[in-house]
């Protein structure tokens, strides 16, 4: 089960709080996958195969069994197979079909990298920053995003959730790619798009922002 943020704190905290560094020296960047690097929109996966009603019965946020919750077992490392399984004892065999879907049409829903993204991983990478990922999603997934997206591949190396067995904001995967990626805590900048992932990681010695543009971290580390 993955750890739970619980901090709270308002608006203008949470402002102050993770959107600024510790300290302007940076020598490697993490970044966030989704709503950072990639533009994920998931109804993407089925829409045109469904009514919008059926699509959005699907998605319902409000179904402890929904879309949401089995994504969260994905991430942690559910196989696709077994998701279904399950799935169908909660949903019954026709609506299980549109998870198969959902899983097979995943490649649509990677809609296109964040704008100015590209351009500022190049501008770091040419700099002699170095790049790193830390996501919550499956192995396949992100095979599939950066076959779509080669400028992922400036990225040093990925931790991925699902071939860890653990979340973020679990502190355990801030350790992990902590360790393999041989990061100095205090001169890395974590981006993450999760207000309780970005407090995480700055709870584990990172430096760490939540992402609103690209121009938001090129100021941060480039200007």
């Amino acid at each position: 089960m993955r750890a739970v943020c619980t901090q709270p704190y308002d608006e203008a905290m949470e402002h102050t709080a993770i959107t600024t560094p510790a300290t302007p020296h940076v020598t490697d960047v993490m970044f966030g996958y989704c709503g950072v690097l990639i533009d994920w929109r998931p109804r993407r996966t089925i829409e045109g195969l469904y009514p919008a009603g059926v699509v959005d019965m699907f998605f319902d946020p409000a179904d402890p069994h929904g879309v949401a919750y089995y994504d969260d077992l994905a991430d942690l490392g559910w196989s696709e197979e077994r998701i279904i399984a399950d799935y169908e004892r909660e949903h019954g065999p026709a609506v299980a079909w549109i998870m198969r879907l959902y899983f097979e049409f995943q490649r649509l829903g990677f809609y296109d990298m964040i704008d100015g993204m590209p351009t500022l991983m190049r501008d770091l990478h040419a700099r002699g920053v170095r790049l790193w990922g830390l996501t919550n999603f499956t192995v396949r997934g992100v095979r599939e995003m950066h076959g779509k997206y080669p400028w992922l591949n400036l990225l040093g190396g990925t931790v991925i959730s699902a071939q860890e067995g653990v979340a973020k904001p679990d502190p355990r995967i801030y350790d992990i790619a902590i360790g393999r990626f041989h990061l100095d805590p205090a001169q890395t900048l974590f981006v993450d798009d999760n207000a309780c992932n970005v407090l995480a990681a700055r709870a584990a010695g990172l430096q760490a922002v939540r992402f609103e543009s690209a121009a938001q971290i090129r100021a941060l580390t480039l200007d």
